[in-house]
């Protein structure tokens, strides 16, 4: 007499429950203590979070723990969401079916994650593996560090409410504009061919209707080792960059040529920003110590959008699912947008 194997043993869903609480459990736990890991690492090598170095290891040992696990626990998520709905599906439910409908949406919902540059990546590649159009996925990528209520908050705080709003219908705008115009160049060519290879629903299944849910949990666990397995080496090169330059703003310099009624002070204040890495917190002292030292509010709000949403860490970790061509034409159209919003906070203000 034969038997008929399970679909779906009862033992191995119960088991897979079981590991995904516990993991969920241990992955809120060391996302809390973040902060506590970093400060006993520097205390133990017996460092000061008041000199460079020790700023430097002190932002290394936070950031890259946290960019590992927003980048885990974003992907398995959306390994399993990824079953639900074929990339066909995901594309037209994201596009829109207006013109720009999908960016507005996408930069929308930057404003609500409160992410620095690097750790807005994982969702950025977890979108792409969806099956999420390119442009749209920008639209959130250049959002999501740029237009937050952290920096939304913090500059209402400082400057009133004029230039929060300001700050927040031109942000939005070149994060929409830039995402409409990446998506119009049709340069999914230009990502690598792994990242096209999840797009077109090549790796794993995708037919939800067929699967249980023991499988769906294999498809998530399986998108995790696909993805994480090929970009964590990008996220320790750039959040290393990050460190390395963390902590050292050359205030005076930047001053006094930022106060300068010139027309290269907006471009420079853009190129300085690059190298540079930090959050929407982290930048707006900087922003308000700038201001008091004589510096124009435009030219200065221009380099803190791009410390934020042109780092060179994240230009490293996104080279691992972009070529360069479409990094770069990233980075100009981006670029051109915050020059502009750089030239209209000068006319205005």
């Amino acid at each position: 007499m034969s038997t008929l194997p399970l679909e779906k043993p009862p033992e191995k869903f119960s088991h897979w429950l079981l590991g995904i609480a516990l993991a969920v459990l241990a992955w809120f736990a060391a996302y809390s203590q973040l902060t506590a890991l970093a400060d006993w690492i520097v205390n133990t090598l017996g460092l000061s979070r008041q000199t460079h170095f020790g700023a430097a290891v002190h932002f290394f040992f936070f950031d890259t723990p946290k960019v590992l696990l927003l980048l885990t626990g974003i992907v398995f998520v959306m390994g399993i969401v990824q079953t639900f709905f074929a990339p066909e599906r995901t594309r037209a439910l994201l596009s829109g079916k207006r013109v720009g409908v999908g960016n507005l949406l996408a930069a929308t919902l930057g404003i609500v994650t409160p992410f620095c540059s690097c750790s807005a990546v994982p969702l950025f590649i977890g979108f792409l593996s969806a099956g999420v159009p390119l442009g749209v996925t920008f639209s959130f990528l250049i959002s999501a560090p740029m237009v937050n209520e952290v920096a939304l908050v913090l500059l209402f705080g400082m400057f009133g409410w004029k230039v929060a709003a300001l700050y927040l219908a031109m942000g939005l705008l070149v994060a929409i504009v830039a995402g409409f115009v990446i998506g119009k160049l049709k340069m999914e060519r230009y990502l690598e061919d792994w990242v096209q290879k999840l797009q077109a629903g090549q790796v794993g299944p995708h037919v939800g209707e067929a699967m249980n849910w023991v499988e769906r949990f294999e498809a998530g666990w399986g998108h995790v080792k696909e993805i994480v397995g090929k970009v964590w080496p990008y996220i320790l090169l750039g959040i290393g960059l990050g460190a390395a330059i963390h902590g050292y703003v050359p205030e005076d310099f930047m001053a006094s040529f930022m106060g300068r009624d010139v027309w290269w002070a907006v471009p420079a204040a853009v190129v300085l920003g690059v190298p540079m890495y930090t959050n929407a917190a982290g930048i707006i002292p900087i922003v308000e110590a700038l201001i008091g030292k004589g510096a124009a509010l435009g030219t200065v709000l221009a380099f803190m959008m791009a410390v934020i949403a042109l780092s060179a860490p994240e230009m490293i970790i996104l080279r691992k699912a972009l070529k360069p061509t479409l990094i770069a034409t990233f980075a100009g159209v981006v670029a051109t947008g915050i020059l502009l919003v750089g030239y209209v906070f000068n006319a205005v203000l």
